[in-house]
């Protein structure tokens, strides 16, 4: 069976199959930003550092990339990685503008494992 449309909540990035779902969610969702702090601040921007141990939420983060990578590969094992969420900030919460990913601790010394800036967003 195929799945037409995924509902995902823009806060904490649950994912569900049905709008009536989604619906109620929005309502008992107590999520407005992601769960990591703020590292940098200005006017309606903001950026947020998830630790991987996050583990929902990075995992989440990540099945929601690829939808638009195609050689995203790195879904399951997110703790040895620190996410950073761009964010667009109004009186509703924080909006995931896009992210970029690293590992926290390469023996090849990389810096940059993932970017993503959602289509949107993309000019």
């Amino acid at each position: 069976r195929c799945l037409c449309k995924l509902y995902v909540c823009e806060f904490c990035l649950k994912y569900m199959r049905k709008e009536s779902t989604m619906s109620h969610h929005k309502h008992e969702c107590i999520h407005r930003c992601p769960p990591g702090r703020v590292i940098y601040q200005e006017e309606r921007v903001k950026i947020y550092e998830v630790d991987g141990r996050q583990k929902m939420y990075c995992q989440n983060l990540c099945f929601l990339s690829k939808l638009f990578l195609d050689r995203k590969t790195m879904f399951f094992n997110v703790e040895p990685f620190v996410f950073y969420v761009l964010c667009e900030v109004n009186s509703c919460g924080a909006h995931m503008v896009g992210f970029f990913s690293k590992e926290k601790h390469s023996p090849e010394k990389h810096n940059l494992a993932c970017l993503l800036i959602f289509p949107p967003y993309q000019k």
